[in-house]
Protein backbone atom coordinates (compact mmCIF):
# COMPACT_ATOMS: atom_id res chain seq x y z
CA UNK A 1 0.00 0.00 0.00
CA UNK A 2 1.25 3.47 -0.90
CA UNK A 3 1.68 5.80 2.06
CA UNK A 4 -0.17 8.98 1.08
CA UNK A 5 -0.23 12.23 3.04
CA UNK A 6 -1.85 15.58 2.25
CA UNK A 7 -1.01 18.82 4.05
CA UNK A 8 -4.13 20.97 3.98
CA UNK A 9 -5.73 23.93 5.73
CA UNK A 10 -8.18 26.73 5.11
CA UNK A 11 -5.67 29.55 4.80
CA UNK A 12 -2.00 30.02 3.82
CA UNK A 13 0.85 30.71 6.22
CA UNK A 14 0.46 27.60 8.40
CA UNK A 15 3.58 25.73 7.30
CA UNK A 16 2.04 23.45 4.68
CA UNK A 17 4.77 23.69 2.05
CA UNK A 18 7.66 23.57 4.52
CA UNK A 19 6.15 20.55 6.25
CA UNK A 20 5.46 18.83 2.94
CA UNK A 21 9.10 19.25 1.85
CA UNK A 22 10.60 18.07 5.15
CA UNK A 23 8.15 15.18 5.47
CA UNK A 24 9.03 14.07 1.95
CA UNK A 25 12.71 14.27 2.84
CA UNK A 26 12.12 12.19 5.98
CA UNK A 27 10.30 9.57 3.90
CA UNK A 28 13.18 9.57 1.42
CA UNK A 29 15.77 9.11 4.18
CA UNK A 30 13.67 6.25 5.58
CA UNK A 31 13.76 4.49 2.19
CA UNK A 32 10.10 5.13 1.37
CA UNK A 33 10.76 6.54 -2.13
CA UNK A 34 8.36 9.53 -2.05
CA UNK A 35 6.83 11.69 -4.74
CA UNK A 36 6.06 15.24 -3.62
CA UNK A 37 3.20 16.73 -5.59
CA UNK A 38 2.89 20.50 -5.42
CA UNK A 39 -0.79 21.22 -6.02
CA UNK A 40 -0.56 24.85 -4.90
CA UNK A 41 -0.58 27.42 -7.71
CA UNK A 42 2.17 29.27 -5.83
CA UNK A 43 4.43 26.27 -6.56
CA UNK A 44 6.66 26.87 -3.50
CA UNK A 45 7.75 23.24 -3.21
CA UNK A 46 8.52 22.97 -6.92
CA UNK A 47 10.53 26.20 -6.85
CA UNK A 48 12.39 24.99 -3.74
CA UNK A 49 13.39 21.85 -5.62
CA UNK A 50 14.61 23.92 -8.59
CA UNK A 51 16.65 26.35 -6.48
CA UNK A 52 18.19 23.52 -4.47
CA UNK A 53 19.24 21.69 -7.61
CA UNK A 54 17.04 18.79 -6.56
CA UNK A 55 15.81 17.72 -3.15
CA UNK A 56 16.67 14.05 -3.56
CA UNK A 57 13.18 12.93 -4.59
CA UNK A 58 10.87 13.87 -7.47
CA UNK A 59 8.74 17.00 -7.12
CA UNK A 60 5.89 17.48 -9.58
CA UNK A 61 3.78 20.60 -9.97
CA UNK A 62 0.15 19.89 -10.83
CA UNK A 63 -2.53 22.29 -9.51
CA UNK A 64 -5.38 20.34 -11.07
CA UNK A 65 -9.03 19.70 -10.24
CA UNK A 66 -8.59 16.10 -11.40
CA UNK A 67 -5.67 15.13 -9.18
CA UNK A 68 -7.44 12.09 -7.79
CA UNK A 69 -7.48 10.58 -11.27
CA UNK A 70 -3.90 11.58 -12.16
CA UNK A 71 -2.14 10.68 -8.92
CA UNK A 72 -2.34 6.87 -9.22
CA UNK A 73 -0.28 6.99 -12.42
CA UNK A 74 2.12 9.63 -11.07
CA UNK A 75 2.77 7.61 -7.91
CA UNK A 76 2.92 4.21 -9.62
CA UNK A 77 5.91 2.18 -8.45
CA UNK A 78 6.63 4.41 -5.45
CA UNK A 79 6.11 3.64 -1.79
CA UNK A 80 4.82 7.03 -0.67
CA UNK A 81 3.30 10.31 -1.81
CA UNK A 82 3.00 13.73 -0.18
CA UNK A 83 0.71 16.44 -1.53
CA UNK A 84 1.09 20.14 -0.74
CA UNK A 85 -2.57 21.13 -1.01
CA UNK A 86 -3.55 24.75 -1.79
CA UNK A 87 -5.55 26.74 0.74
CA UNK A 88 -9.17 25.62 0.75
CA UNK A 89 -10.61 29.15 0.90
CA UNK A 90 -9.26 29.97 -2.59
CA UNK A 91 -8.82 26.61 -4.32
CA UNK A 92 -11.45 24.26 -2.93
CA UNK A 93 -11.83 22.16 -6.09
CA UNK A 94 -8.10 21.38 -6.34
CA UNK A 95 -7.89 20.69 -2.61
CA UNK A 96 -10.90 18.36 -2.73
CA UNK A 97 -9.42 16.34 -5.58
CA UNK A 98 -6.10 15.91 -3.76
CA UNK A 99 -7.86 14.75 -0.60
CA UNK A 100 -9.89 12.20 -2.50
CA UNK A 101 -6.61 10.37 -3.20
CA UNK A 102 -4.63 10.73 0.03
CA UNK A 103 -5.36 8.45 2.99
CA UNK A 104 -4.06 10.79 5.70
CA UNK A 105 -4.99 14.48 5.87
CA UNK A 106 -2.64 16.58 8.01
CA UNK A 107 -3.84 19.94 9.32
CA UNK A 108 -0.80 22.03 10.34
CA UNK A 109 -1.62 24.78 12.83
CA UNK A 110 0.17 26.83 15.47
CA UNK A 111 -1.16 26.01 18.97
CA UNK A 112 -2.76 29.39 19.63
CA UNK A 113 -6.38 30.30 20.18
CA UNK A 114 -6.28 32.95 17.48
CA UNK A 115 -5.10 30.37 14.94
CA UNK A 116 -7.89 27.96 15.85
CA UNK A 117 -10.39 30.80 15.45
CA UNK A 118 -8.82 31.78 12.12
CA UNK A 119 -9.12 28.27 10.72
CA UNK A 120 -12.26 26.83 12.28
CA UNK A 121 -14.58 29.56 13.62
CA UNK A 122 -16.89 29.82 10.60
CA UNK A 123 -17.14 26.08 10.03
CA UNK A 124 -15.98 26.28 6.39
CA UNK A 125 -13.02 23.95 6.86
CA UNK A 126 -14.98 21.36 8.84
CA UNK A 127 -17.80 21.34 6.28
CA UNK A 128 -15.28 21.01 3.46
CA UNK A 129 -13.56 18.05 5.11
CA UNK A 130 -16.87 16.36 5.89
CA UNK A 131 -18.13 16.83 2.33
CA UNK A 132 -14.89 15.47 0.88
CA UNK A 133 -15.02 12.41 3.14
CA UNK A 134 -18.41 11.59 1.61
CA UNK A 135 -16.76 11.27 -1.82
CA UNK A 136 -14.33 8.57 -0.64
CA UNK A 137 -14.87 4.82 -0.48
CA UNK A 138 -13.02 4.74 2.85
CA UNK A 139 -12.77 7.72 5.23
CA UNK A 140 -9.36 9.38 5.44
CA UNK A 141 -7.53 9.68 8.75
CA UNK A 142 -7.53 13.37 9.76
CA UNK A 143 -4.78 14.52 12.13
CA UNK A 144 -3.60 17.86 13.47
CA UNK A 145 0.08 18.78 13.48
CA UNK A 146 1.21 21.57 15.80
CA UNK A 147 3.77 23.81 14.09
CA UNK A 148 5.73 26.84 15.32
CA UNK A 149 5.54 25.56 18.89
CA UNK A 150 7.59 26.76 21.86
CA UNK A 151 8.36 23.21 22.96
CA UNK A 152 9.55 20.05 21.23
CA UNK A 153 7.13 17.84 23.14
CA UNK A 154 3.54 18.23 24.37
CA UNK A 155 3.16 19.90 27.74
CA UNK A 156 0.60 19.27 30.46
CA UNK A 157 -0.14 22.98 30.80
CA UNK A 158 0.31 25.91 28.49
CA UNK A 159 -0.86 27.00 25.02
CA UNK A 160 -0.25 23.68 23.29
CA UNK A 161 -2.10 21.75 26.01
CA UNK A 162 -5.07 24.14 25.85
CA UNK A 163 -5.33 24.01 22.07
CA UNK A 164 -4.83 20.23 22.09
CA UNK A 165 -7.89 19.95 24.34
CA UNK A 166 -9.91 22.25 22.07
CA UNK A 167 -9.02 20.24 18.98
CA UNK A 168 -9.90 16.98 20.70
CA UNK A 169 -13.28 18.44 21.70
CA UNK A 170 -13.81 19.28 18.02
CA UNK A 171 -13.20 15.63 17.16
CA UNK A 172 -9.67 15.88 15.74
CA UNK A 173 -6.72 13.68 16.66
CA UNK A 174 -3.65 15.74 17.57
CA UNK A 175 -0.32 14.13 16.78
CA UNK A 176 2.22 13.74 19.55
CA UNK A 177 4.96 15.10 17.30
CA UNK A 178 5.32 18.88 17.41
CA UNK A 179 7.35 21.12 15.10
CA UNK A 180 9.09 23.80 17.19
CA UNK A 181 9.52 27.30 15.83
CA UNK A 182 12.94 27.31 14.15
CA UNK A 183 13.10 29.52 11.08
CA UNK A 184 16.80 28.87 10.54
CA UNK A 185 16.19 25.14 10.28
CA UNK A 186 12.93 25.22 8.35
CA UNK A 187 11.57 28.26 6.52
CA UNK A 188 14.95 29.94 5.99
CA UNK A 189 16.27 26.79 4.34
CA UNK A 190 14.08 27.55 1.31
CA UNK A 191 16.09 26.97 -1.85
CA UNK A 192 18.63 24.66 -0.22
CA UNK A 193 18.81 20.91 0.22
CA UNK A 194 17.22 19.72 3.44
CA UNK A 195 17.88 16.95 5.93
CA UNK A 196 15.21 15.49 8.17
CA UNK A 197 17.35 13.10 10.19
CA UNK A 198 17.45 14.31 13.78
CA UNK A 199 14.53 16.71 13.29
CA UNK A 200 10.93 16.33 14.48
CA UNK A 201 9.98 15.45 10.90
CA UNK A 202 11.79 12.14 11.30
CA UNK A 203 9.56 11.44 14.31
CA UNK A 204 6.53 12.71 12.41
CA UNK A 205 7.00 10.17 9.64
CA UNK A 206 7.33 7.32 12.15
CA UNK A 207 4.12 8.40 13.87
CA UNK A 208 2.24 8.82 10.58
CA UNK A 209 3.36 5.42 9.30
CA UNK A 210 2.22 3.76 12.50
CA UNK A 211 -1.21 5.39 12.24
CA UNK A 212 -1.64 4.64 8.52
CA UNK A 213 -0.81 0.99 9.16
CA UNK A 214 -3.84 0.74 11.46
CA UNK A 215 -6.37 2.91 9.60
Amino acid sequence: MVLSFAFVNLKPGVGKSTSAVFTSRALSEAGDDPLLLDADRGQSALRWDELAGGLGFPVVGKPSRTLHTALPDLVAGRRSAVVDVPQVEDHAAIARSALRYCNTWILPIAPAGIEVDRMFADGILKDFLDDTQSLRDKPADIVVLFTRTNTKKPTKAGPDADVRAVMRDMGYHVLTTQIPNNDAQYRQSYGTKVRAIGTPYERLVKELKERQATH
